[in-house]
């Protein structure tokens, strides 16, 4: 089993929790400082989708050169099946602000283990599922040793199945990848953005991510990240509960009675470890 390197988010916010991931595009490397700077937990410097086949070998060059300098973000590169996939991890191994990189379009196990192969020893991967292949070889990728999350490309999935964003038409997909990320043991899986501009939307859409079991959230603007990570994070009014819950059982159970307060427990000691990493406090 790999043993993952400690990388540095923009937060504060451990990677394994990190709740917003903000997408940049590589050919803006004047936006990248900004990203860090800005309220999401972790930032991902785009050289796949954002950038178009002629451009990616400068945007390549601008991410690596900002790596280099002392910056550090994750790298979004092309997916297997190109050609530019090689020359992607050439460019990115052993540099030592590389916090990880996301594999687009991830549809097999080997793919994350040959990607690993061409990377320092320990580099983290997010495995990004966009089709139907990907989603079906969940279990395989999940368990690859060198996956450390994954994460839903819920537009290009789209694409592929005909399938439309309504939430119950989303809903396989999305338990598909929480159920085989707990099955490996990973953390909770990353959900696909939130295209509209209205935070309402986001809000619910945020929301939704959560009730499935999702613990992260792609975000295509870094003004979108306060609302994924208070959503993606316990109320006030949740830890008060779980406070209540706590002092009640005891943090050792040791005030239980029956059945049934066991699992109120477990959840509310799952509420303040949240709490505790988030820094949010009863209310």
């Amino acid at each position: 089993m790999t043993t993952f390197m400690e990388t540095p988010v923009t937060s504060g916010v451990a990677t394994e929790r990190a709740r917003s991931w903000l997408l940049v595009p590589a050919t803006k490397p004047e936006t990248f400082s900004a990203a860090i700077a800005s309220d999401v937990d972790a930032v991902i410097l785009d050289i796949e989708d954002a950038v178009s086949p002629s451009a990616k070998p400068a945007a390549r060059e601008a991410v690596v050169a900002w790596l280099e300098a002392g910056n550090s973000a994750w790298v979004r590169i092309n997916d297997a099946t190109t050609s530019f996939w090689a020359d992607d991890l050439a460019a990115l191994s052993g540099l030592k602000g590389l916090a990880g990189v996301m594999l687009a379009k991830t549809e097999s196990g080997n793919q994350v283990d040959a990607s690993a192969a061409r990377l320092a020893e320990g580099t983290r991967i997010l495995a990004l599922v966009e089709s139907a292949v990907g989603l079906e070889a969940t279990p395989e990728i999940a368990r690859a040793d060198s996956t450390f999350r994954l994460a839903f490309g819920s537009g290009d999935f789209r694409r592929d199945t005909g399938m439309s964003d309504e939430p119950l038409a989303m809903a396989y997909p999305r338990s598909r990848l929480v159920v085989s990320s707990r099955a490996a043991r990973l953390p909770g899986p990353i959900d696909g953005p939130t295209l509209a501009a209205n935070e309402s939307i986001l809000a619910r859409d945020s929301a939704l991510t959560l009730s499935m079991g999702m613990t992260g959230k792609l975000c295509m603007h870094a003004e979108q990240a306060p609302i994924v990570n208070r959503e993606l994070a316990p109320a006030p009014s949740d830890v008060t509960w779980a406070d209540e819950v706590i002092d009640a059982l005891g943090i050792d159970g040791s005030g239980v009675k029956d059945g049934s307060d066991l699992p109120r427990l477990a959840k509310a000691l799952k509420i303040r470890d949240a709490a505790e990493v988030f820094g949010i406090e009863a209310g």
